[in-house]
């Protein structure tokens, strides 16, 4: 995933932060921290990495999030719903200007009737939720989790520069094929081949 000139796409968000004296915060399920660590992999993340809350137990996510039961009991871990309300609890909780959430089923089975490769990913920017997309990715349970940093850093890319929940232009997952942003409904990306198996899935 890239910015502008090929420059990586962790990168270009971690200046751009810097540059507008603002953070970022992390909430994060199925990824379990990948998203923080590939943040602060850039050196000077520390002016704008507030930190991250690893959600992958669902009390986690009510506890520490403040994801209502509502939701939970509702729509569950793996919707909309819920991934905004992680976004909007990592933003409060770390004390962040930007938070960036993941949930979906990593596999290798479907989960609360979703299958695997179900990602959502939003954007809160303090007490506001300013992004959102849902992905079907393919592969391994690796890949999934991999291509979910790749779309995670790529929405909150789009809503740091244009304010919207996606923008034009493509999501790219490394040695994956490409989808369009823009297209209408949920955005593809294959990060493999689709395989199958009849081992029970896990959702985070």
């Amino acid at each position: 995933m890239t910015g502008s000139a090929g420059e990586p796409r962790a990168t270009a968000l971690v200046r751009d932060l810097l540059e507008r004296g603002e953070s970022v915060a992390t909430a994060e399920s199925l990824t379990g921290g990948l998203v923080c660590a590939a943040l602060t992999d850039v050196p000077g993340a520390s002016g704008a990495v507030r930190g991250s809350v690893v959600a992958y137990a669902t009390p986690v996510k009510e506890q520490v999030l403040g994801v209502g039961d509502g939701v939970l009991t509702g729509p569950g871990t793996v919707s909309q719903e819920c991934a905004e309300a992680m976004a909007l609890g990592g933003a409060r909780v770390l004390h962040a200007d930007w938070c960036v959430s993941t949930t979906g089923v990593a596999g290798p089975g479907p989960s609360e009737g979703a299958p695997a490769g179900t990602v959502h990913v939003a954007v809160a920017h303090r007490e506001q939720v300013v992004g959102h997309r849902v992905f079907s990715l393919h592969g391994d349970r690796d890949h999934i989790r991999r291509a979910t940093v790749s779309v995670a850093l790529d929405l909150l890319q789009g809503c740091l520069t244009r304010g919207v929940s996606g923008g034009e232009g493509t999501v790219e997952a490394a040695g994956a094929a490409t989808a369009s942003a823009s297209a209408p409904g949920p955005a593809r990306v294959d990060a493999a081949a689709p395989g199958t198996t009849d081992a029970k899935g896990e959702e985070g």
